[in-house]
């Protein structure tokens, strides 16, 4: 799952991404509503908490544009006003979900989760390919009809392999939208993600590794080459 936070104190923006990476999930985070609406823009994110007294854009206004550019990703509000005409006008700019400060942590990533779930299918249709069938909406992964365990970054993995229809998919495609922007980007994370991958998926394997560009997924019954490494 990847999360975007926005939140102009530094401190509670820094906790809350750490928190969040802590439960497993991509984070990114912004200080200002004009970092947020570029970055809510050009990246696809699952769910975007968003508090509403942003500097530079506010947050209902950085809310209205994601709303007029139909931006499929879910908003949940943080602010300091926790009254019920604040909350009311909150949801009715668009967002789905509006949590006043101060919170408890684990309710909000029982809120984020719970939002994810909610993305409709019809944003998130089921991709299939190689005998796989991935459900963005459910998180769910099946090959040959048989249920696949998997963790959230190779969830991701999978889904990026699969949107992208069998080209080849660069490292830093996948660190750029698998990871969160501090990742590290020497690091050997890929490699070993889509080797556990691989093993989850099981024979025959539908992960090429392709020499100096990166990797694809293949379907081994069209005869295409499958990889290793």
């Amino acid at each position: 799952m990847r999360v975007l936070v926005a939140e102009d104190e530094k401190g509670l923006a820094d906790i809350i991404g750490t928190g969040l990476r802590k439960a497993r999930m991509a984070v990114d985070v912004v200080y200002d509503g004009d970092a947020a609406l570029e970055r809510a823009m050009t990246n696809e994110y699952d769910v975007i908490v968003l508090d509403r007294d942003l500097p530079e854009i506010h947050g209902d206004d950085v809310c209205r544009r994601l709303m007029e550019a139909q931006v499929p990703a879910r908003i949940i509000m943080l602010t300091a006003a926790g009254d019920l005409w604040s909350k009311v006008e909150g949801l009715s700019l668009g967002s789905d979900d509006y949590l006043a400060k101060p919170f408890d942590f684990p309710e909000l990533v029982a809120r984020i989760r719970a939002l994810a779930r909610r993305v409709p299918t019809r944003l998130q249709p089921v991709l299939q390919m190689a005998g796989i069938t991935l459900d963005p909406a459910y998180h769910e992964v099946h090959r040959n009809g048989r249920y696949v365990a998997l963790s959230p970054k190779e969830f991701t993995v999978l889904e990026v392999f699969m949107r992208s229809g069998g080209s080849v998919v660069s490292v830093e495609d996948l660190l750029e939208k698998a990871w969160d922007e501090n990742v590290d980007y020497f690091t050997n994370s890929v490699r070993v993600t889509v080797a556990t991958l691989r093993k989850k998926l099981g024979p025959p394997p539908v992960i090429q590794t392709v020499i100096g560009a990166g990797y694809r997924l293949v379907d081994p019954g069209h005869g295409a080459p499958s990889g290793s490494g």
